[in-house]
């Protein structure tokens, strides 16, 4: 028996609560073995970002051509990629024969922006026919289709199966910027639509949601579930960590989630 192995392509985030280190704790905190490709440096906290600094397109394939040449690696996580230089390096390197969850990181939660928008176009026709599932929010969807924010479940439905014309195999649209008191995640396939909720939380520690969701659907998928099992079981993983956010106490702006809510106690 072996370790499952999920590799995540992203930026760091220097405090801790999104990017890379969000994703290899959520590898950790659900039983997988998780290695990295830095796509970029951020000098990041939970106030806001103070500067980005990419990584070369060879450094990125490099990194990739050393992990996937040797270790055993069952899904990736595509977050953080910056500018179309690093969407092209990685594309180049990104295997065909297994799965790909492609979070479109595009801004901050303190809104500064992660993805140059002249690499929007690159992201969609590189990036998302290649990725098993894209998980956008609405901003995201919106910007990914040039058109407003969807402002209803029926909006987020439309917009997700236009994602899906567009080459996207599934879309789960992730409802948090909904007005109201439930956050609705819609996990659009060809098949359907499944619906996932949860209470709408009064905190200001979800920093790093996105990459969170997206790195524990990769960790089902390296475990071997089916893609709605997966998506499940991180929806559920993910309500978990932002219930016990407010626990940790970290920084003063929007904090992160408690990636090992389950593990930690006292």
């Amino acid at each position: 028996m072996t370790t499952p192995i999920a590799l995540t392509i992203a930026g760091s985030d220097s405090g801790g609560g999104a990017g890379i280190q969000a994703d290899l704790k959520t590898f950790s905190a659900l039983g997988v073995y998780g290695a990295s490709v830095v796509t970029a440096l951020t000098a990041q906290n939970t106030l806001g970002v103070g500067m980005v600094e990419p990584a070369s397109p060879a450094m990125i394939r490099a990194q990739m051509s050393a992990v996937l040449g040797d270790l055993d690696v069952r899904a990736i996580k595509l977050g953080m990629l910056g500018d179309a230089e690093a969407i092209d390096a990685v594309a180049v390197e990104l295997p065909d024969d297994m799965p790909v969850v492609l979070d479109p990181v595009m801004i901050a939660k303190s809104g500064d922006a992660l993805l140059r928008p002249s690499a929007i176009r690159s992201l969609r026709d590189r990036l998302m026919t290649r990725a098993d599932l894209l998980t956008p929010n609405i901003p995201e969807a919106a910007c990914l289709l040039g058109t407003r924010d969807a402002t209803s479940e029926d909006g987020m439905i439309e917009q997700g199966r236009a994602l899906l014309d567009l080459g996207a195999r599934a879309v789960l649209m992730k409802g948090g910027h909904l007005a109201g008191d439930i956050c609705p995640d819609l996990l659009i396939t060809p098949g359907g639509v499944l619906r996932l909720s949860a209470p709408r939380r009064a905190t200001p520690n979800t920093h790093g949601t996105g990459c969170t969701l997206s790195a524990a659907i990769a960790a089902g998928l390296a475990q071997g579930k089916g893609m709605a099992d997966a998506v499940r079981a991180a929806h559920g993983y993910l309500q978990g960590a932002i219930s016990a956010a407010d626990g940790l106490g970290v920084g003063g702006g929007h904090g992160p989630v408690h990636h090992f809510h389950a593990a930690w106690h006292g």
